[in-house]
């Protein structure tokens, strides 16, 4: 089929024959490859000849100029934030004690599904087909999560979570706590996009035995433990104060550490601790736009790889770019370590690839359902158009993805099989009416958070700055 004269429609068929002009494998990029997709999932994936001759009353559709590649993950994010994401903007590190609780406790159920589901929208748009949410502060925001996750398409690991320690005086929230816990992980057990998980939001805000308790929860569960760990020098300080352990030494004396746990940032990680996750196969989400805009250190995610730690890429709730998300990975790397060691490869490439699609659906607990074009896996893919001045002449496509590779080349964007984005915009539901619910909503619900900044706005510290 000529490229000029592809549209949606093509796609709408109960069994599809793709044959793009390269195929990302968890190998390296192919050409001559061919997929088939019935049902949601990748059923055929193999050399064009022999997928044609395997199924002869399919109609090819025929992807000159176009790479199909796996959907990207985005391995840690807040969805309830998007409505107020600019406001953190140039602000020191713990900007989730000025900015995220106060707005987030005071979101209602409508501003909380349109916050989730503008995210959503973005991270499609970006060409996330899998977020990972760590869990919202709003208390009416986890069914409207879901709820939008559901709407918009998109793969969502949805935490429930679970911080006793932050009760009023005299309460002991630790048994509805669990409760609750436990009815989330049963809600979503069979849901075919959203996949229950439990969180704390860091270790020193939850009892010893909630540690424990939820750690076991999810492993007998078979999905995943998420918290934030060491992330910030305040944060590893904060721990060593309440609890007299450096966060992930707290998360190991309460057996929780394993491979059903994701540490999000782990940016602070002694030799010993490293250790601990090598050996427990903790997996770790690298949020490198979080590193450069609020950090203190960069996460060495080259010696985790090295280690055989399992880590994910993760956006943190900064942008929802995809490749920039793959770009950042690759350049903080060579900025923190590369330059000083020498390191000319950083990765090679291939590495930030890796661990934004297959190992990163491996860190999410997602290995069995996404993150690679393979056979029984869901078809969860994009369309990349390879037309473009960026990406001409082509000499190494997996580098070029790194670091030339822009979301507008994103043709189209499925989830299960199911076309969700063309050309950046949703077919089955209004885009354009969601962005006007979000500015009609967003400004009267974010006036009523306690929000404290530190900066003014940009235009503010312009004038300022002249005065």
């Amino acid at each position: 089929m000529n490229l000029a004269v592809l549209t949606p429609d093509a796609f709408e068929r109960d069994e599809l024959l793709l044959l793009p002009e390269q195929l990302l494998l968890p190998t390296g990029c192919v050409r001559e490859h061919a997929v088939v997709v019935r049902g949601g999932r990748f059923v055929r994936v193999g050399p064009a000849a022999a997928v044609r001759a395997e199924f002869p009353q399919l109609a090819a559709l025929e992807l000159p100029q176009r790479l199909l590649m796996p959907g990207l993950i985005d391995a840690h994010t807040h969805l309830t934030q998007s409505l107020g994401k600019a406001l953190a903007f140039g602000e020191p590190s713990e900007i989730f004690r000025r900015i995220w609780v106060p707005m987030e406790q005071t979101l209602r159920e409508e501003a909380a599904w349109l916050s989730a589901k503008l995210a959503a929208l973005e991270a499609l748009r970006g060409g996330f087909t899998t977020v990972v949410d760590a869990g919202t502060r709003s208390e009416e925001g986890l069914a409207a999560v879901a709820r939008a996750a559901h709407e918009a398409g998109i793969r969502c690991v949805l935490a429930r979570t679970c911080n006793d320690l932050a009760a009023p005086p005299g309460a002991d929230p630790y048994e509805p706590l669990l409760r609750a816990a436990e009815a989330h992980l049963a809600r979503y057990e069979h849901d075919p996009l959203v996949h229950p998980s439990l969180a704390v939001s860091i270790p020193e805000v939850a009892s010893d035995r909630m540690l424990a308790r939820v750690s076991a929860l999810v492993r007998e569960a078979g999905r995943i433990f998420q918290t934030h760990a060491n992330e910030h020098l305040v944060a590893v300080e904060r721990s060593l104060v309440a609890r007299g352990l450096r966060p992930i030494e707290l998360l190991a004396a309460c057996d929780a550490l394993h491979a059903s746990t994701l540490l999000a940032h782990a940016t602070l990680l002694t030799p010993s601790e490293l250790s601990l996750l090598a050996d427990t196969g903790t997996a770790v989400a690298y949020n490198p736009v979080a590193s450069a805009w609020k950090g203190n250190a960069v996460l060495d995610a080259i010696q985790l790889h090295e280690r055989g730690v399992p880590f994910a890429l993760g956006t943190d709730g900064t942008r929802y770019d995809g490749f920039r998300l793959l770009d950042a990975a690759e350049t903080a790397q060579r900025l923190a370590y590369g330059l000083a060691r020498g390191d000319s490869s950083c990765g090679g490439g291939w590495l930030w690839l890796d661990h934004g699609t297959h190992r990163g659906a491996r860190a999410a607990g997602l290995q069995g359902v996404t993150g690679a074009i393979a056979e029984g896996l869901e078809a969860d893919f994009l369309l990349l158009d390879l037309d473009v001045p960026e990406m001409q002449p082509s000499w190494d496509l997996s580098w070029e993805l790194v670091r030339l590779a822009d979301r507008s080349q994103i043709e189209a964007v499925f989830v299960r099989g199911v076309l969700r984005l063309w050309q950046g915009w949703p077919l089955a539901w209004d885009a354009r009416a969601l962005l006007q619910q979000v500015r009609a909503v967003a400004r009267e619900d974010i006036a009523r958070a306690p929000i404290q900044r530190v900066h003014p706005t940009a235009d503010e510290h312009r004038r300022r700055s002249a005065g």
